[in-house]
């Protein structure tokens, strides 16, 4: 049964919790606490600093790849960033990496009828010999198809994986499409391929949940990470364009009806890998009070991919987080636990960041973990990972956000991808602010993740919901933790 309860404004919506959630004896959080949130609710939705600082970070400093001297120029922004305004404890952790970088790409129909395509390597992938590859294409219509078969019909050709990306406002279609970047390199190597190229994980236009309102389909490559097996051959991995990849179905459709010839492709790539490098998480604080030794970690990751500005993926990010601590330190009002700012590295190729923060800082006490990493779409839910004596706690939360339209939808929250590995590592509680992300596939890992394609008119609804989370999370009488499930 979901009970509801009634918001103290007149009017307000109703708000429903978490089934079999008991009402709390007494009120978790004092009348000072709440209105304080509400002020910085309602603060921040005036603000405009989180929109400055993304222009700052895209437009002034660009792609940020991990141990690039674009990323060493990130992190000093950032320190200045955090120093402007207020916090304390600002600092630069480094730490030791090694890293991918992209080189020259190409790939081309050669039959049954020639053109060019839009590609882009995925990270972690190794090049094509000097001379290129050339090979007829075994296509399979999905990642599960590849994983299912047990023919010789990929040994010697270029596999191609027809895994398309699903449009939804909370990932879910990335979700189930992902595993076809992450793992179609290994799967065609352990049958036999020269190379794999990859329908783009990603909604940018052509048939598979593109672009929507008459846009013309984009040809635009999507790139990100993918692995290897030491069991099987590192083959080269490529990502084409949504609409390159209709056209290969269409063909694909022809030869297999007797109607042309296979179909053939050449690629040629070079990349480098394992290069060692230094890159730092940025790390700043709001030091508490009487429970100054736990922590309440708010974050993002300051790196992006080498293609575009990094604006939604994860500029977007950084700023929300900055912005929250920051106002909170505005307020003038000291958080009891430690409010801490964690702008973490190499997470789009590696979580180094989140491995490093991990070892430094895995036996002290956190009260919450959450990350923000999902663009700039407008907040429309709360999701908690915490034990249930704290539920009560977001349930209050809650009725802080409501006029943000973020109700308590469960406590089965995915914290952020840093701060998910932190949380199952460590047992430690995690927050996810959802937003909505129906069109931010549209350019996650391509040259459009730019400020100039961004919206970011719900950047102080998102400031709005982290500042209340945090601030309500340090000043909470009960533990959050450990995380539940």
């Amino acid at each position: 049964m979901h009970r509801r309860h009634l918001l103290a404004a007149a009017g307000a919506p109703f708000i429903t919790l978490i089934p079999g959630l008991a009402r709390a004896e007494k009120p978790m959080f004092s009348d000072a606490d709440l209105a304080h949130a509400a002020r910085l609710r309602d603060r921040a939705l005036q603000d405009t600093g989180a929109l400055a600082m993304v222009k700052g970070l895209t437009q002034g400093i660009g792609a940020r790849p991990a141990g690039s001297p674009a990323d060493a120029k990130a992190v000093a922004w950032a320190l200045a960033q955090c120093r402007a305004l207020g916090l304390q404890q600002v600092r630069a952790e480094p730490l030791s990496l090694r890293v991918w970088q992209r080189g020259p790409a190409s790939a081309a129909l050669v039959a049954p009828e020639r053109f060019d395509l839009v590609v882009a390597a995925l990270g972690n992938s190794v090049g094509t010999p000097d001379g290129g590859i050339e090979a007829e294409i075994a296509f399979y219509e999905s990642y599960a198809a590849l994983k299912a078969d047990t023919s010789n019909r990929a040994q010697g050709r270029i596999v191609f994986v027809d895994q398309r990306t699903e449009r939804s406002r909370d990932g879910a279609g990335y979700s189930r499409a992902a595993p076809a970047r992450f793992g179609s390199a290994v799967e065609a190597a352990r049958r036999g391929a020269l190379a794999v190229v990859i329908r783009s994980i990603g909604t940018s236009g052509g048939s598979s949940g593109g672009t929507s309102g008459g846009d013309a389909p984009e040809r635009i490559a999507h790139t990100g990470g993918m692995r290897y097996d030491d069991a099987a051959a590192r083959i080269p991995a490529l990502a084409v364009s949504v609409p390159d990849a209709d056209s290969i179905a269409a063909l694909q459709a022809q030869a297999s009806a007797g109607a042309s010839g296979p179909l053939r492709l050449r690629l040629q790539v070079a990349n480098q890998i394992g290069v060692e490098a230094i890159s730092h998480n940025v790390i700043a604080e709001l030091p508490g009070t009487d429970l100054a030794d736990e922590v309440v970690l708010i974050s993002a990751h300051l790196d992006s991919w080498d293609l575009g500005e990094g604006a939604v993926d994860n500029a977007a990010g950084v700023a929300i987080v900055c912005t929250a601590a920051g106002l909170i330190r505005a307020a003038g009002v000291a958080p009891r636990r430690t409010i801490r700012v964690v702008l973490f590295a190499n997470e789009e190729n590696g979580f180094d960041g989140a491995q490093a923060y991990s070892q430094r800082y895995g036996t002290q006490r956190h009260q919450l973990v959450g990350e923000s990493d999902f663009g700039a779409g407008a907040l429309y839910a709360l999701r908690s990972r915490v034990s249930t004596d704290a539920l009560p706690a977001f349930e209050a939360m809650a009725r802080v956000l409501a006029p943000l339209g973020a109700p308590l939808a469960g406590n089965d929250g995915r914290p952020g991808p840093d701060a998910a590995m932190l949380m199952r590592r460590h047992q430690w509680p995690g927050v996810e602010l959802s937003q909505d992300g129906s069109r931010y596939f549209d350019v996650h890992h391509t040259v459009h993740d730019t400020f100039a394609r961004m919206d970011g008119s719900a950047l102080p609804q998102n400031v709005a919901g982290w500042a209340v989370v945090a601030w309500l999370a340090a000043q909470a009488p009960v533990a959050f933790g450990p995380a539940r499930g």
